[in-house]
């Protein structure tokens, strides 16, 4: 994984994160660096979904349910941390 696939991870996963956070009642108290986390875990797992569903045009570099699913990865994450803590 080069710097810029590092840096864009980082960068979609804190904006996924901050969307599932707005998503999520009472999901505000995360910080920063676990919005990230949030964001970057929830991208892979609804990565892994949408790679089951449909499989991306060979060559591209976005898989055009990625970004949605990626939110709902990361609020189905955000939801069971957030029942494990309670």
């Amino acid at each position: 994984m080069g710097c810029f696939s590092l840096l864009w991870s980082l960068i979609v996963g804190f904006f996924v994160g901050l969307i599932a956070r707005a998503l999520v009642p009472g999901a505000d108290k995360i910080g920063f660096i676990l919005t990230i986390v949030l964001g970057i875990v929830g991208s892979l797992v609804g990565g892994f979904i949408g790679g089951l569903v449909s499989t991306p045009k060979e060559g591209s570099r976005f898989h055009p349910a990625g970004f949605f699913l990626s939110i709902v990865g990361a609020v189905v994450l955000l939801l069971l941390w957030h029942m494990l803590q309670h």
